[in-house]
This record gives C-alpha cells, sequence and structure tokens, in this order.
C-alpha cells in the first residue's frame, strides 16, 4: 500500500514538474523531467511489477494536475465547471497511456519504445473527438531549448517524441541495472540534444529569402467596462482605426497592415458606418489591412479576416478552418444545454475550407487565426500553397490577464521554426508579437494597452521538411508506438514457462 502510494505520489508530482515547462514559466527541462518521473511511477520497484490499471490510475493523476494547471484561463470566460470538466476530460486520454506505459515498461528495452507510444496517445488527443484539443502538446513546453530546433524536421510530434526520449534516456542512465542498458539511457539522452544544437545552424536560412516586407501589427485594445455589448463591438473597432491612424501620423511607410481577429465584430459589408471606418484606416496608413470580422454567406455564419485596399477595394478572405468547439461551434448541443448554461453562448460558426492564403499586395500571406495555429496543417496548408509569411490574428481579451496568450505565442514561435517562416501575432489586446523564422521575438506588446509594431521582415520560399513530411513521419511514428503496446499487453498476459537449468537440457538430450 505504502509503495503505491509513493508511487501516486510520484505521478501527482509528475504533473506539476511537466507544467512547470509551459509558458509563461517555460523551464523547457521541467517537461523532461516530469514526464521521466511519470514512468518511474509505471516501472517494477525491486522487482515487483503493478497491474496495468494501476499504470492508469497513475497516469490520470498526472494528467489531471497538468492540465488543471494548465488550463485556467478557460475558467475566465466560461466559468470553473468547463474548464474543470475539459481538464477531466483530457486525462481520460491518459489512462491508455498508463495501461500501455505500464506493459511497456516490463521490457527491458522499454525505455526506448515509450516514446513512440506516448506520441500515438498525443496524436488520438489532438484528433478526436471535434477535432481534438493540441493546445496541450508536450512540444510547445520546448521552445525555449534546443529540442525545439527539430521543428523544421518533423514539428510538434518530432520535438514531443525527442522530449520523452531524452525522459527515457534519464530512466535509462539512472535506473538501470546493467552498463548496456545505462549507455543506451546515455544516448537517449545526449542525441536529441546534440541533434537540436546541430539543427539550430539550419534555421532561419538567409538564402531563402524571396524579398522583404514591411508590416504593422494593430493592437487596438478593448474597453473595459461602461459599454454595452453593441457598443463594445464599435469601440474596438474604433481603437484599430485610431491605432492604425497613429501610426499613419507617425510616419510609418509599410506594406501591409494587420489586425487582430475580432477587431471589427461589426460586420463592414452590412454596416456602413464601419466600413467606412475600415477604409478611413487603410486610407491613412496607405496600405491593405487583413481586417478580422464577422461575416455570413449561404453556408452560415463565418470568422472571417478579409483583406481590404485603400482605394475601398474589397479583397481575398480566410474563413477559419479550424473552429473551437463549445465555442465558435458547439457539438451535441441539445445534449450539453442540460450540463451547463453557458452552452447558448457557444457560437454556431461554419468552418472553410480554402488553402489559408490571403494576397495582399502581391504578398502571399498564411494565415491561422487564434486556435488555428495549434494544428499542424493550418500553417503547412499555407507554405504549400505559396505563403511566404505568417499571421496569427487573435483575440484574447475575453481570457484576461491569463496565461493564455504566452501559450499561443509559444505556439506561434514554434510554427515559425517549422515553416521557416516570419510569423506576425496581432491580437485586440496583447501579447502581440513579431517572431522571425528562428523562433525569436524581437518585439511584442504589453498586455491590454493599444499599441502597434512596425517590422520588416523577409518573405521566404520552400517548403521545410516538416511541411512536406510532417504529418508522415507522425503517423509513423505513432503506429510503432500502437503495435508495441500491442505486443507488451499481449506478452504480458501469456504464461511463462519455468526456465529450466542446463543440467535438466543436457539430460533430456542424452539418447
Amino acid at each position: 500500500m505504502l509503495i503505491s502510494l509513493g508511487r501516486l505520489a510520484l505521478a501527482l508530482a509528475s504533473g506539476g514538474i511537466t507544467f512547470a515547462s509551459v509558458k509563461p514559466l517555460g523551464w523547457w527541462p521541467a517537461g523532461i523531467v516530469g514526464i521521466a518521473l511519470l514512468y518511474v511511477s509505471f516501472m517494477p520497484w525491486r522487482g515487483r511489477t503493478i497491474p496495468t490499471w494501476y499504470g492508469a490510475v497513475f497516469a490520470f493523476a498526472h494528467g489531471l494536475v497538468l492540465y488543471l494547471c494548465t488550463l485556467p484561463w478557460i475558467g475566465e470566460l466560461v466559468g470553473q465547471f468547463p474548464y474543470i470538466a475539459l481538464a477531466f476530460w483530457l486525462s481520460l486520454y491518459s489512462l491508455l497511456l498508463g495501461i500501455g506505459g505500464v506493459a511497456i515498461s516490463r521490457w527491458r528495452w522499454g525505455f526506448l519504445v515509450f516514446p513512440f507510444f506516448y506520441v500515438a496517445v498525443e496524436l488520438l488527443r489532438s484528433s478526436v473527438p471535434f477535432g481534438g484539443f493540441s493546445w496541450v502538446r508536450l512540444a510547445w513546453g520546448q521552445i525555449d531549448g534546443p529540442l525545439a530546433y527539430l521543428a523544421p524536421w518533423g514539428g510538434p510530434a518530432l520535438i514531443t517524441f525527442a522530449t520523452v526520449a531524452c525522459a527515457m534516456g534519464l530512466v535509462g542512465t539512472f535506473a538501470a541495472n546493467s552498463w548496456r542498458l545505462r549507455g543506451a539511457g546515455l544516448a537517449a539522452v545526449v542525441l536529441p540534444l546534440v541533434a537540436g544544437l546541430l539543427a539550430e545552424g539550419g534555421v532561419n536560412n538567409p538564402a531563402k529569402t524571396e524579398r522583404e516586407v514591411t508590416v504593422a501589427a494593430i493592437q487596438g485594445n478593448v474597453p473595459r467596462t461602461g459599454l454595452d455589448f453593441e457598443g463594445q463591438r464599435r469601440a474596438v473597432l474604433s481603437n484599430h482605426v485610431m491605432e492604425t491612424q497613429r501610426a499613419a501620423r507617425e510616419g510609418a511607410q509599410v506594406d501591409l497592415v494587420l489586425w487582430p481577429e475580432n477587431s471589427s465584430d461589426v460586420n463592414p459589408f452590412q454596416d456602413a458606418q464601419a466600413r467606412t471606418l475600415v477604409d478611413a484606416a487603410a486610407n491613412a496608413i496607405k496600405a491593405p489591412i487583413l481586417v478580422g470580422t464577422l461575416t455570413e454567406d449561404a453556408v452560415g455564419e463565418r470568422n472571417t479576416m478579409q483583406v481590404f485596399y485603400p482605394d475601398s477595394r474589397v479583397g481575398e478572405h480566410h474563413y477559419k478552418k479550424y473552429l473551437q468547439p463549445f465555442g465558435e461551434t458547439m457539438p451535441m448541443r441539445d445534449f450539453f444545454r442540460h450540463l451547463s448554461s453557458y452552452v447558448d453562448y457557444a457560437g454556431d460558426f461554419k468552418p472553410g475550407d480554402g488553402p489559408g492564403v490571403v494576397d495582399m499586395a502581391g504578398i502571399a500571406v498564411g494565415v491561422a487565426t487564434c486556435y488555428e495555429v495549434s494544428f499542424d496543417e493550418a500553417f503547412r496548408s499555407s507554405v504549400r500553397h505559396g505563403a511566404g509569411i505568417l499571421v496569427s490574428p487573435t483575440n484574447n481579451a475575453t481570457f484576461g490577464y491569463s496565461d493564455m496568450t504566452y501559450q499561443q505565442l509559444a505556439m506561434s514561435r514554434l510554427r515559425a521554426l517549422e515553416t521557416d517562416r516570419a510569423v506576425v501575432v496581432a491580437a485586440t489586446s496583447g501579447v502581440s508579437a513579431i517572431v522571425q523564422p528562428d523562433g525569436s521575438v524581437s518585439q511584442q506588446t504589453e498586455i491590454f494597452e493599444p499599441d502597434h509594431l512596425i517590422a520588416t521582415l523577409p518573405v521566404r520560399e520552400g517548403e521545410t521538411f516538416a511541411v512536406r513530411f510532417g504529418s508522415l513521419l507522425q503517423w509513423l511514428m505513432a503506429i510503432i508506438g500502437i503495435v508495441c503496446a500491442v505486443i507488451a499487453l499481449r506478452y504480458n498476459r501469456l504464461p511463462r514457462a519455468p526456465r529450466k537449468s542446463k543440467k535438466t537440457i543436457e539430460e533430456l538430450s542424452t539418447p
């Protein structure tokens, strides 16, 4: 009993330690140490193995602590019950991680297999149901460490794999009972880190720069109190117009202007006053503006990023493709209405199906709106369709001063590395940022302050290995992990014949 409680305590602690790698803390080694401790809770202690369902409990405890610590910002918008329910739901995937993890840990070399299985469970959690929830991937916590430089070669999946491999290397180095296993463990720690350090020299290659473009990211901010809903929306639009005009008065000469998601929730195609304000901003800055707005067509309501030109021309648009379930859409609305009154606050937006690219004065700009940045295919599709620079317009205002905006910025930084593109983060209330192709942040704003950022950035061509083959690599790792876990579970269910002594074998072989 004491041993089991000790394992449970270790699993709980591993969740808290892994959380320390998440932004804004961002202590990247904590992600490695936390996963190592989780695996130790699965392993045989003093030759005694544990039932697989014990592993399910330990992994669930790890996940619950990790997700409760990572996602409190959701409670800022919808209250504590939905936030806790989501953390609980995400932890259910960890049941599979624990069951497979215990079975794999019974192999002497199991610690070298576990990273594949971890990727498989993460892929499942990031895919189903309702498109999954990829916000909590282990890779995001490595943005400030050397493993982040593996992004151009495999994206978040490869970084997750490398993180778990380093964790398993620690286990092998300090817990193995033979020099051969310890050597393999040490290699599992060193090789991913060395690979990341070597890969650093290959990112942000100036030879792939086609041209340069000067951009402005506008953060108009939001009014905090004193207005009704309609007044709030019009005030947000006015704030972004005024900040754009301020940049123009200060002499900004830019090629592109990027506004955030929901910067004009008053539809400029239906509201003449809103259209006049948008046109006034574009005429003042003398450049096309990408405006976040809400539109409606024959399919339904859309979360739209729309290009407007100074001469009142309307350009291309991006309909948000990866919609946030239980926010922008409401799966099984009638059922969930019985559980929470917040259900009817969820929208009924329809997803787009475009390439994720808009043309702005001859520049192909890749767009991933807010939640979309956590999905691999969003920016990969943009790059494959010719995007030379990327933008992530977002509206974080409803999440207050929470960690949400910093977690999202970490994703944008990793996407810059993955695609070898500069990424501009334009937020209604912050943090807005200029991210270079090497993932570094060259400029950023404060939260809840009107501001603008102006930068000259490279427009890149070509596709990284991750853009071309990242999805295939992720599926390959996941399949290896699933197969190994199934074999491990099957192997540990088979009865083992008693080992015969050498003498008995000799006797049996004597005529």
